[in-house]
Parts: structure tokens; C-alpha cells; sequence
């Protein structure tokens, strides 16, 4: 199964907190906002997979994060695609609690702020409305998302995790 990240970054508190979402532009999860993230690559220095969200989140918004808490594993399985187009994925999540620079719009990616009240869940991954509140508010979570065609879930568990 691959290995996967998210990268969560907010800013503010209270009712005016918000969290950095982008647009993806192309390949896997084209048409949906999303955090940034994406796979491991040796090849470009990865040697861990907080090392590969640190790199992703540079490259597809410009922005350097630092001082990550890991919040999620997120299991993906999708059992309608053809094994050679392997869609599987164990997906760690981090918050982002220390960060620099500018969200800028890569070739991947369109980033854009939303307040916490707004996100917006009918255009994102359906499992998205399940798992991100929780982490929001602090929550350390492990869960396993099913899917059938259309990208819709089939079956789900989360369960709540003291350690990751």
C-alpha cells in the first residue's frame, strides 16, 4: 500500500480561524480542494514520510512548515480500480504548528483560506466531512475508508488513537 501525506495548516483562533485548502489542478483528486501532500520520493530526498510532507507542501504551495504533530493514518482502499491503476493508500495527516512564507498557486495546486464555518466539503473528498472536524479540534484519529465508483464511501471506521 503506498504512503501518502496530508499537511493541515490553519491560522488564527476562535470563530476567525481558518485552514488552507487548495484546488488540485491535475492527477490524482483533480477537481477537489485538499490539503497539501502527496507520496514519498527517495529520489527527491525524502527519507521519511514527515520529510516527504515537509517537501510536498513546499512544492505544491510554496509553503515551508515546521513542528508537525501527526494527527490522522487514514486508510484508503478502493476495490473498483484495476490493480494496476492502484488507487490504495495509507495517508499520514500532520498539523502544521509552525510555518513561513506565502500560499502561491503551483502547477498542481491553487491554495485559498477558508474560515473554519466554510469549508467546503461538498467539493472535496467525501470522506473529508468524517475525519477533518475532528482534528480541528484536536482529535488524534485512525480510520479506514472503503469506497465504491463515483468516489463515494462504501463503509468506514474511525476510532480515536492516543498514540500514531
Amino acid at each position: 500500500m503506498k504512503q501518502t501525506t496530508l499537511c493541515v495548516i490553519t491560522r488564527g483562533e476562535g470563530e476567525d480561524r481558518e485552514i488552507l485548502l487548495a484546488m488540485k489542478k491535475r492527477k490524482f483528486g483533480v477537481g477537489k480542494w485538499n490539503a497539501a501532500g502527496g507520496k514519498m520520493d527517495k529520489k527527491k530526498g525524502d527519507k521519511n514520510i514527515l520529510d516527504a510532507a515537509i517537501r510536498e507542501t513546499k512544492e505544491e504551495i510554496g509553503i515551508k512548515v515546521k513542528d508537525l504533530e501527526k494527527v490522522a493514518v487514514l486508510s484508503f482502499h478502493f476495490p473498483y480500480i484495476p490493480k494496476e491503476d492502484d488507487w490504495d493508500q495509507d495517508v499520514h495527516v500532520f498539523l502544521a504548528k509552525d510555518w513561513r512564507g506565502q500560499p502561491k498557486e503551483s502547477e498542481e495546486m491553487a491554495p485559498k483560506w477558508f474560515k473554519l464555518a466554510d469549508i467546503p466539503f461538498a467539493e472535496m473528498w467525501d470522506d473529508d466531512k468524517f475525519w477533518l472536524p475532528g482534528i480541528l479540534k484536536g482529535e488524534k484519529l485512525r480510520a479506514k475508508f472503503i469506497f465504491k465508483k463515483g468516489e463515494i464511501i462504501d463503509k468506514h471506521i474511525i476510532e480515536q488513537a492516543d498514540r500514531l
